[in-house]
């Protein structure tokens, strides 16, 4: 009884990473597809630098 209830959570477990790597393939392939026209800029912005600089 105890063995076939680990096979059938591990046939279980299987069946969901299935489903949630499917799931994530169909949103990745959704995503690319609107993201594919623009080009990726980085959000780390550079900041000025205002301080004076000491001469000497």
């Amino acid at each position: 009884m105890s063995n076939e209830k680990k096979l059938s959570m591990q046939e279980i477990v299987k069946q969901q990473l299935e489903r949630k790597k499917q799931a994530q393939k169909n949103n990745s392939n959704k995503t690319n597809m609107n993201s594919s026209n623009h080009r990726m800029q980085s959000q780390q912005t550079k900041k000025p630098n205002t301080t004076p600089r000491k001469m000497g």
